[in-house]
C-alpha cells in the first residue's frame, strides 16, 4: 500500500516510503536488515570490495572497531544480496582502493535489483590511506571518474557523504554532473546537525537526496524532509540496547525495529493527509526554493526576493511562471483569495479561511491542491538557474 502511496523510483529501484536504514560497520548486514522489512530501503555495509581494504578492516578490528571482513568479497557481497533480496528494496555501501571492485560490483547488484553506494563517507585513517572512504571527498576527479565508470554498468548509484568536510554544494554539483543518482548525505557539523546542508545542495541540484544523521524521531525526520531532503536514513535510532549516554545524544524515545516502524506509520499518515510528505516550509520561513510553489506576489520586500536572485529568476518571470502552469487548471481560480488565484496561496498545513474556502468552491480537496503545487513547485525549479 505504501508503495503506491509515495510512488518513489530511481532508475529500476522502486521504494514503498521514504524511511531508510543506514549502513553501520560490522552490523548492518543481511541477517540485521531482516528485523527492518517495514523501511523503503535498507542500506547494507559498508562492504570492503578487494583485498587492501579487508586488510585495513582487520586492522580496524584489531583496535576494536566493528568491521565486514572477507577472504572472498564478491561472493560474500552475493551471500548479503541473496540473503536480503525479499526484504524491501536494498543498497549496499561499498569501499575499494581502486576501480574496478566497484564495477565489478555493481554488475552483480543490478542483477539483484538493487543500488549500489560509494562509501566517500568512512574517515577511519586505515581507509583514507588507501584513497577510500572520506579520501574520494577530497579527490573529486576521481570520484567523478568513477562514478562515471560504475554508471556505465547501468546500476542506481549512491554516494555517502560527510557534510563540511569539503564544498558540500560544489561536491553534490560533481557528483551529479558525473551521473550519480543519490546523494545520501551525513549532515554532521561540529555543533550538531547542519540541517542547512539539505537545503543547499536542495537548491543546486536535482539529485534524490537521503538525509541522514540524528533522525531519532517524525521531528527530526520532518526537519530533514521540509528542508529538501526525499528520505532518511536511521542510523543509530536502529540498534536495539541503545545506551543512556547514546539515547542522550541521539535522543530518547523509540529505537530499535520500532523506530523504523514508527516513521513509516507517521510519514504514511502524513502523506495521505497532505498528499506531499517532504514539502518545504514556506520561504519566509526558512525553506528551500521548492517552495517558491506556496509564495505570493512579488509585491512586497520580502524574503521571496532573495529567493528569487538565488534561483535566477526576475519577480516578472516568477509571475509568468506561475500563471503559464496553473492556467486551465483548478489552481487557477480563488475568488476572495489575496490574489485571486490559488497560484499565489499557502501550503495546506497554515490556517487560511480564504485559501479554504476557494477550495471548497472549486471542490478540491487538500490532498489534490497540494499534489498540484509540488507540480508546480518542480515546474518553477526546472526553470532555475543551477
Amino acid at each position: 500500500m505504501t508503495k503506491d502511496l509515495f510512488n518513489i523510483n530511481i532508475g529500476y529501484a522502486s521504494l514503498k516510503n521514504p524511511i531508510a536504514t543506514a549502513p553501520l560497520a560490522g552490523i548492518t548486514d543481511s541477517k540485521f536488515a531482516s528485523k527492518f522489512s517495514n523501511a523503503g530501503l535498507i542500506v547494507l555495509g559498508g562492504y570492503n570490495l578487494d583485498k587492501r581494504t579487508n586488510e585495513a578492516a582487520r586492522k580496524e578490528v584489531a583496535r576494536g572497531r566493528n568491521e565486514f571482513v572477507s577472504d572472498d568479497p564478491m561472493n560474500f557481497l552475493e551471500q548479503e544480496l541473496t540473503g536480503s533480496r525479499d526484504l524491501t528494496t536494498i543498497a549496499v555501501n561499498v569501499r575499494a582502493a581502486s576501480l574496478e571492485p566497484y564495477v565489478q560490483a555493481a554488475h552483480l547488484v543490478k542483477t539483484y535489483g538493487a543500488i549500489l553506494e560509494i562509501n566517500a563517507h568512512c574517515r577511519q585513517p586505515e581507509m583514507v590511506e588507501l584513497g577510500a572512504g572520506e579520501a574520494l571527498l577530497r579527490d573529486v576527479p576521481r570520484l567523478c571518474e568513477y562514478i562515471r565508470e560504475i554508471k556505465k554498468t547501468g546500476v542506481v548509484l549512491s554516494v555517502k557523504t560527510r557534510a563540511n568536510v569539503v564544498n558540500d554544494v560544489e561536491l553534490a554539483k560533481a557528483i551529479e554532473k558525473a551521473g550519480a543518482d543519490i546523494i545520501h548525505i551525513d549532515a554532521m557539523h561540529p555543533q550538531g546537525v547542519d540541517i542547512g546542508v539539505i537545503k543547499r545542495i536542495r537548491n543546486s541540484t536535482d539529485l534524490f537526496i537521503i538525509g541522514n544523521n540524528s533522525v531519532v524521531d517524525l521531528e527530526s525526520a520532518k526537519e530533514m524532509f521540509s528542508h529538501g531532503a526525499d528520505m532518511v536514513s536511521v542510523a543509530r535510532g536502529v540498534l536495539e540496547g541503545i545506551s543512556s549516554h547514546e539515547a542522550t545524544v541521539h535522543g530518547p524515545g523509540l529505537h530499535g525495529p520500532g523506530l523504523i516502524d514508527h516513521l513509516v506509520d507517521e510519514i504514511s499518515a502524513i502523506q495521505s493527509m497532505t498528499g506531499w510528505y517532504n514539502a518545504p516550509k514556506h520561504i519566509c520561513g526558512g525553506g528551500d526554493l521548492r517552495a517558491l510553489a506556496f509564495c505570493c506576489l512579488p509585491v512586497k520586500d520580502c524574503a521571496l526576493h532573495g529567493a528569487l536572485k538565488q534561483a535566477g529568476i526576475s519577480a516578472e518571470e516568477f509571475m509568468k511562471l506561475k500563471m503559464d502552469f496553473t492556467r486551465g487548471t483548478p489552481l487557477e481560480p480563488g475568488n476572495g483569495t489575496c490574489f485571486g488565484s490559488m497560484a499565489w496561496c499557502c501550503k495546506i498545513t497554515k490556517p487560511c479561511f480564504l485559501r479554504d474556502s476557494a477550495l471548497t468552491s472549486t471542490r478540491l480537496s487538500d490532498v489534490d491542491y497540494m499534489k498540484l503545487k509540488k507540480k508546480l513547485s518542480e515546474y518553477i525549479m526546472k526553470k532555475r538557474k543551477k
